[in-house]
């Protein structure tokens, strides 16, 4: 843990791992041992120049990218996996088993479990990914599965992503949906259950700042 600065009193098990570099703002538990685990016997990974925020609590058995942040109250349990450059919101709670591409954006109390996020997502305020089809169910390991969210897509605030749903490349998701199908690539979304509304081509800028939405990096280069 050479060239990290600690900002107050953390605690940081055996086995955590943290690269140069980052910044840690009491109070932070980093590499909290899973159930059933001794303490040190999983590693948890931290690239460098991350940037832990107070009342994060990362478990052992994580995998985290360079340029890593958290907001407030962060949650992070075992056997997740994050790329390099991405932002996690306060109070967002990563559950077990979620991967979590490059250049993603996660915002304020998310919830994510056995999800996967590709690259350039951006996700808004209060976004739930569900894994239960048919919650409680005596055999629900059996038949658990996560979405998967193509890169570059768009999910607006408060939406809700039903389990084993696709949200295709760059496509959006409109604040307040409940999306029960796959997205296809490319189309606008909203609603409860969400229907395509729109394709992005299509979408106007109002502001006329630009001729469209998305003309932009990383969605043109």
């Amino acid at each position: 843990m050479e060239d990290v600065i600690l900002n107050g009193e953390s605690k940081i098990y055996k086995g955590a791992i943290i690269g140069e570099g980052s910044v840690i703002t009491a109070p932070v538990i980093i590499g909290m041992p899973p159930r059933g685990k001794k303490e040190g016997e999983l590693e948890v990974i931290i690239g460098n120049n991350a940037v832990i925020r107070p009342f994060t609590v990362i478990y052992a058995g994580c995998k985290i990218g360079n340029n890593f942040q958290t907001g407030q109250g962060v949650t992070i349990r075992e056997d997740n996996i994050i790329g390099d450059d991405v932002s996690i919101g306060t109070n967002t709670v990563l559950e077990v088993g979620n991967q979590i591409g490059n250049n993603t954006r996660i915002h304020t109390g998310c919830f994510l479990e056995l999800t996967t996020i590709e690259e350039d997502v951006f996700i808004g305020p209060n976004v739930v990914f569900t894994d239960d089809p048919h919650p409680p169910c005596p055999k629900y390991k059996e038949c658990l599965k996560g979405a998967i969210v193509k890169r570059l897509a768009k999910i607006g605030a408060n939406s809700t992503i039903l389990p084993g749903i696709t949200i295709g490349i760059n496509s959006l998701v409109g604040a307040g949906s409940v999306v029960v199908d796959d997205v296809l690539d490319n189309k606008v979304v909203a609603g409860n259950p969400a229907r395509v509304i729109n394709d992005i081509d299509n979408l106007k800028c109002f502001k006329r700042f630009y001729m469209r939405p998305y003309l932009w990096p990383p969605y043109k280069l």
